[in-house]
C-alpha cells in the first residue's frame, strides 16, 4: 500500500531541533525537501552523542528527508525556492520568525505564486510577545513553562536536573498537526493559510493540568473543591497531589526494582486485596468508588510496602494482568529497551541504515508495516536530483545556477 502521506510535498527551512516538525510527516511518506544554506544546518555538529562524526540529533530529526543547498541571498537562489514552492503543499520556517520574509520569501510572497500554500513558522517563543526575538534553546521552553526546577548540588551550585524535554518535541508535534490541518483545508478549498507554533506555548499546553489547577484554585473554595474521596478537600495542584498517595504509589519489589501501584478505583482495590489473600484490608479501608488514593494513610502504606516486597517486579506485573489490578512497570531511559512491551512494539530502526539505532514512529496503521526511513542527508546531498526530478531543470540550467552561486 502507498504510504499515508504519499503525494504531500513540504519545503523545510530549518535550523536545529525545530526541524522535528516534519520528521513524523516524513516517516509517514511525505516528501520533505530541506533547503539549506551552502554552509548547512549546524545541527550535524550540535550536542551529544556524535555518531561517526554526525550528531544523533541530526540523524533522527532529518531522517527520511532530502537536502538541497540554495543561497537565498542571490536572486537565482530565491527564484529556485519559488519554483519549489509552486508544486508544494507547505513551507516550514523552523527558525526565528521572519527569516524568509527578509529574503522576499514570506507567506504573502509565496501565496502570490501558490494560493494553496500552507506556511508554518515554528520558533521558541512565537511571533508575538516581549520574548519573540530572544535567542533560546530547548530547555528554555520547559523552564518557562514551569516543567523543570533548578536544583542545587552539595557545593551550593545550581544545576539542571535530568528531565524529559517537552517543548522541543511537543511544539513540532502540534506544528505537524496544524500543517496537516491546513493542507486538508487547502486541498478542499484552494485557500492556503499561515500558522505559527511556539515551543514555549506547546510546553505549557502539554502540562495544562498543573497550571489550570492553580488557576482553578484562585476561585472560592465553595466553587472549586477536591474530589469526593478526599472529602472535597483540595489537594496540591496537578500531579503534586499524587505525592501522599498510598493506593496510587511506587513500591519496591523483592528484586529491588519498583512498580507503580494504581488501585485508586474501589473495584481494582478489592481485586488486589482478594488476590493477595488479604480481604480484611478492603473491609477495613474500602475507599471511595473512584479516585481514592488513601492519601496519607501511613499504616496502610507500611502494610503495602511489606506486601510488595514478597514478589519480583515481573511477578507483580503478571499478578496485575491476572487479577485486573493496574500495576505498571517502572523503567529508565536505559532499561526501557529490555521491557517486553517495548520489544514487542518498538523494534529499533537499524544503525546500518540510519547511522544510529533509532525509535520508529509510534503511529501504526493496522495491517500495514511502516517502511524504514532513509538516512538523514548530508548538506546538499540531493541538490541536482531535486532540481531535475521536481523542477525538470536540465544539466545546462543546473550548471548555470552553480556558476551563479545560487547553489553555493
Amino acid at each position: 500500500m502507498s504510504q499515508p502521506l504519499a503525494g504531500v510535498r513540504i519545503i523545510e527551512c530549518s535550523m536545529l531541533g525545530p526541524g522535528a516538525i516534519t520528521t513524523p510527516l516524513a516517516d509517514m511518506g511525505a516528501e520533505v525537501i530541506k533547503v539549506e544554506s551552502p554552509s548547512g544546518d549546524y545541527i550535524r555538529r550540535m550536542t551529544w552523542p556524535i555518531v561517526e562524526g554526525v550528531s544523533l540529533m541530526h540523524l533522527h530529526i532529518s531522517r527520511g528527508k532530502e537536502s538541497i543547498t540554495l543561497d537565498l541571498r542571490t536572486p537565482e537562489g530565491a527564484a529556485v525556492f519559488k519554483d519549489l514552492v509552486r508544486s508544494a503543499d507547505a513551507v516550514i520556517e523552523a527558525m526565528r520568525p521572519g527569516g524568509l520574509a527578509r529574503r522576499g520569501l514570506g507567506y504573502d510572497d509565496l501565496k502570490a505564486i501558490n494560493p494553496k500554500i500552507v506556511f508554518c513558522t515554528i520558533s521558541g517563543y512565537g511571533m508575538t510577545g516581549p520574548y519573540k526575538d530572544m535567542p533560546s534553546h530547548g530547555i528554555a521552553y520547559d523552564t518557562w513553562a514551569g516543567l523543570v526546577k533548578p536544583e542545587t548540588d552539595d557545593e551550593g551550585f545550581c544545576y539542571i536536573p535530568e528531565h524529559p524535554s517537552c517543548g522541543i518535541y511537543a511544539g513540532p508535534l502540534f506544528g505537524a498537526l496544524g500543517v496537516l490541518s491546513g493542507i486538508i483545508r487547502a486541498r478542499a478549498t484552494g485557500e492556503g493559510c499561515q500558522l505559527e507554533i511556539a515551543q514555549s506555548d506547546a510546553a505549557a499546553s502539554m502540562d495544562w493540568l498543573r497550571s489550570e489547577t492553580w488557576k482553578a484554585y484562585e476561585r472560592p473554595e465553595d466553587e472549586v473543591t477536591g474530589n469526593p474521596s478526599d472529602n472535597f478537600e483540595r489537594r496540591a495542584p496537578g500531579t503534586a497531589g499524587m505525592r501522599d498517595g498510598v493506593r496510587y504509589q511506587f513500591y519496591v519489589t523483592s528484586d529491588d526494582r519498583h512498580v507503580l501501584f494504581m488501585a485508586s478505583e474501589q473495584e481494582f482495590w478489592k481485586n488486589f486485596c482478594e488476590g493477595v489473600g488479604r480481604p480484611e484490608l478492603f473491609e477495613r479501608w474500602p475507599g471511595s468508588q473512584y479516585g481514592d488514593h488513601a492519601k496519607g494513610n501511613r499504616e496502610l502504606q507500611a502494610i503495602l510496602r511489606e506486601i510488595f516486597l514478597t514478589r519480583t517486579a515481573a511477578e507483580w506485573l503478571a499478578f496485575g494482568d491476572e487479577k485486573n489490578t493496574p500495576i505498571a512497570a517502572v523503567n529508565t531511559p536505559q532499561t526501557i529497551a529490555e521491557d517486553p512491551q517495548f520489544k514487542d512494539r518498538f523494534p529499533w530502526l537499524p544503525a546500518e541504515v540510519l547511522g544510529a539505532e533509532q525509535l520508529p514512529s509510534p503511529i501504526k496503521f493496522v495491517g500495514e508495516e511502516n517502511p524504514v526511513p532513509t538516512k538523514a542527508p548530508t548538506v546538499g546531498q540531493h541538490t541536482d536530483e531535486i532540481l531535475a526530478r521536481v523542477l525538470g531543470y536540465d544539466e545546462g540550467k543546473i550548471a548555470s545556477l552553480r556558476d551563479s552561486g545560487a547553489l553555493g
